[in-house]
């Protein structure tokens, strides 16, 4: 019998509600023992005739769940209490508890929408919202709704919404609250070093905290990297101290290792990663050290790639963490950051829902009976925007139809407990009789470390072959299991003892990429995006690869997991996608379109060569459209702006772009360049107007200004004093009134005899009667032959000297 724990409280009043009615929420801290205490309660009540099955949010706590509860019950696990996780299971048939991880329970109900055979459900540690369970709820109610109303559901967690849970459950789903040991817990706080790597600041506090307190320490650390290089660095430090780490990557006979106490005593340190903040009680802890960084999976819908972001944890996962150290007796939490900063952490963390894939969910929706996930019950429903796209990526592998209903492919992706592409894979490989090659190919890609590390999942397959240890023995076990699913699903062909890549690429063709460059750091995919490859890599003297998994962003993604493919298979087996086309293109060094002749796989030109006889529609449509851009330098720059001050609407550069298939397309045939005089252009422009519009513009605009000497002067309509023109100020003798473009004056750049600017005026009138006396007593002095008369708008115009004139008029 197990000590009596707070749970065991409000165990009465929990029982009693699901004897009342279907569904409960439980609200228990941490320590409380919901997680041990709940399922075995349920085992005697009358209406528990069936399996309790107990989802966890990781592998490594679900099979530390149940072997806890195995132990309290005084059995082993795997008779009453067993578990069952993607690598590793316990069960019997005598198993009434089974705690699974929620990617289990998900594949289950999608095998079987009425659960024979289950009495209960309890979703613990929910408010981890994890896709999978908030899937697995949303489909579960379904089923309770529809087909069990005699199924028991229950929502447990340590920080959750309760009300917003019993809602979700009906409405009047009722919610037992639990108190939690009250142990003391004290937080110090250590304050941001971001100057220091965090495996730096991770040690430093790990020293500080192993000379300060008692007990076991348990350190969180966002990754696996940062894992090891602590554990390097307290090697040095600690030489004899137990340090391990607690991540999935772990062998299960390790992870035991850190949860349990040392058996002869020894002080221990356990660096871990989020996977310890819940479900796990790590016996004889009490100092937990928070690094206050977590490692998250975001889904770009840009890349259609999942990657790690590091960020700041959340306050409620923060809680959690510290909570680790008080389960067992007074504990201490050191935190790596400011306690006037902690208010600005997020309050909890983003549900899955709104950063991961969707693609499985839809699919996974679809092969439920689902079109609309709108249409079940979501405590955050799926965003559109992340539905269509996993909707129109599943579309394009044909495992939905345009209406979004599952397809009979889509049935036999579905139907495998893998993400859709992984399925396919596998799916592909057991068409060749190659299932169990794919198989392990796949699993490679989803499970880090197996094989060793490295992008090359060749090379890692070669390890993991030849691997005699449980984990990779489990995992043999794991793919063979989904190999032999598959070729139940598919006819099988004759085996062709095909690269497994193919498989993957099948699965995959936008993420098949070439290499860009001859370091083999840049890569270019069929699906268009640019990938990035560590020059040092095995693969990176390959020229093709298949791109199994990539972190980071949409330009640059890194590639974490690919294989090499070969040319000769990419032409082979993926010919259905390969195109012949011919592109036209506008050359920029040349100021010409070339025409060329290419074969492509999506963004990735196979072979490239000129085009003899390419489509002339194409060639103009690029000549017109480059033709467009330029118009400022092709037209008469005087065309332009004359028509443009006149209002003239043909001339507005949205009028002569929208109708330039009228206007240029018939001056551009059969041509490949633009090489034609501006005459030419202005000639097609101007059939564009009607001949009022052509009367309208030398009205408004006329070309010329005609001096009263009879000189003509081209009138500028460029700049912002426009309209303007230039001329000798004696060809304007005589003239009193100022010259005007329609009510515009014309701004006048008088000049003297050898053309030098003397005045710009808009009143002529005024400048003869103002500053002409200053002008003319210094032109005198220049310009000594020429005539500078005191009231020129009296005189008659004339460019000649004052002889020729006087000569001239005798």
């Amino acid at each position: 019998m197990t000590a009596e724990l707070p749970i065991h409280a409000v165990l009465p009043d929990l029982l009693a509600a699901l004897r009342a009615g279907p569904s409960a929420v439980l609200v228990a801290p941490p320590g409380a023992g919901k997680t041990t205490a709940v399922a075995p309660a349920l085992l005697d009540e009358e209406w528990c005739d069936g399996q309790i099955i107990l989802t966890s949010p990781r592998r490594v706590a679900a099979r530390a769940a149940a072997e806890r509860i195995a132990h309290l019950l005084g059995e082993k696990v795997g008779e009453r209490v067993g578990y069952l996780t993607r690598l590793d299971s316990k069960t019997s048939k005598a198993t009434r508890i089974l705690v699974v991880t929620e990617a289990i329970l998900v594949n289950r109900l999608l095998e079987d929408q009425g659960l024979a055979g289950v009495s209960a459900l309890l979703f613990d540690e929910a408010h981890e919202r994890h896709l999978d369970s908030d899937l697995g709820l949303a489909l579960a109610l379904e089923t309770q709704g529809v087909l069990r109303e005699d199924l028991r559901m229950c929502v447990m967690s340590a920080t959750i919404d309760g009300a917003r849970f019993a809602k979700l459950m009906g409405g009047d789903a009722p919610v037992i609250a639990s108190e939690g040991k009250a142990y003391p817990l004290d937080i110090k706080w250590l304050g941001a070093a971001p100057e220091k790597r965090i495996e730096d600041a991770m040690t430093s506090a790990v020293l500080t905290a192993w000379r300060e307190q008692d007990g076991d320490i348990l350190a969180f650390l966002p990754g696996v990297g940062e894992i090891e290089r602590t554990r390097e660095r307290l090697a040095d430090k600690l030489p004899n101290v137990p340090v391990l780490p607690l991540h999935g990557q772990v062998q299960p006979q390790d992870q035991r290792a850190a949860i349990r106490r040392d058996a002869g005593g020894q002080r221990r340190i356990v660096l871990a990663t989020s996977i310890a903040e819940t479900s796990l009680t790590l016996d004889g802890v009490s100092v937990v050290i928070d690094s206050g960084l977590a490692r998250k999976a975001q889904f770009d819908r840009a890349a259609g790639t999942t990657h790690l972001v590091t960020q700041r944890a959340s306050q409620a996962a923060s809680t959690q963490r510290a909570g680790r150290a008080a389960r067992q007796g007074p504990g201490v939490a050191y935190r790596l950051w400011e306690e006037a900063g902690h208010a600005g952490r997020p309050e909890f963390d983003t549900p899955e829902m709104l950063s991961a894939d969707l693609a499985p969910l839809v699919l996974s929706l679809a092969a439920w009976g689902v079109t609309d996930p709108a249409s079940l019950q979501w405590l955050d429903p799926p965003p559109e925007a992340s539905v269509a796209s996993a909707r129109e990526r599943l579309e394009k592998m044909s495992a939905l139809d345009a209406g979004g209903a599952i397809t009979s492919w889509g049935e036999q992706v579905a139907s495998l407990p893998l993400d859709p592409e992984g399925a396919a894979a596998i799916l592909f490989g057991a068409k060749s009789s190659q299932a169990e090659d794919a198989a392990r190919l796949v699993l490679l890609a989803q499970e880090r470390g197996l094989g060793g590390r490295g992008e090359d999942l060749a090379a890692r397959l070669l390890r993991w072959n030849t691997n005699r240890g449980k984990r990779a023995e489990a995992s043999r076990k794991l793919a063979r299991n989904w190999a032999r699913a598959a070729e139940r699903l598919v006819a099988s062909g004759k085996s062709q003892s095909l690269d497994p890549a193919v498989f993957i690429a099948l699965a995959r063709p936008d993420f098949v990429a070439r290499r860009r460059d001859s370091s083999g750091e840049h890569w270019i995919s069929a699906g268009g995006r640019g990938f990035m490859l560590d020059p040092a890599s095995s693969l990176a003297r390959a020229e093709w690869l298949v791109i199994a998994d990539a972190t980071g962003q949409a330009k640059g993604a890194r590639i974490t997991a690919a294989a090499e493919l070969q040319r000769a298979d990419v032409e082979k087996h993926l010919a259905n996608l390969i195109d012949e086309r011919t592109t036209a293109i506008w050359n920029n060094a040349e100021n010409r379109v070339e025409a060329r002749r290419e074969r492509r796989l999506g963004a990735i030109a196979l072979a490239s060569g000129p085009d003899p006889d390419p489509d002339p529609e194409a060639i103009v449509d690029i000549l017109v459209e480059k033709a467009v851009e330029k118009l400022g330098e092709l037209l008469p720059r005087g065309l332009l702006t004359r028509a443009r001050f006149a209002r003239i609407e043909a001339f507005s550069d949205e009028e002569l772009a929208q109708r330039a298939d009228v206007w240029l397309a018939p001056l551009l045939a059969g041509r490949r360049n633009l090489d034609l005089p501006p005459s030419r252009y202005a000639e097609g422009a101007l059939n564009l107007l009607s001949w009022e519009d052509r009367q309208q513009l030398d009205k408004r605009a006329p070309r010329h200004f005609t001096s009263p000497a009879g000189t003509s002067h081209a009138i500028d309509y460029a700049g912002e004093h426009a309209p303007s023109v230039e001329v000798r100020v004696q060809a304007l003798f005589g003239l009193d009134r100022h010259p005007m473009i329609g009510s515009t004056p014309l701004l006048i750049h008088l000049t003297s005899p050898a053309g030098r600017p003397i005045q710009a005026t808009r009143d002529l009138p005024g400048f003869w009667r103002g500053s002409w006396a200053d002008v003319c007593k210094e032109m005198k002095g220049r310009y000594p032959k020429h005539r500078w008369p005191e009231e020129p708008w009296t005189e008659k115009p004339s460019l000649k000297t004052k002889n020729a004139f006087k000569n001239s008029n005798d």
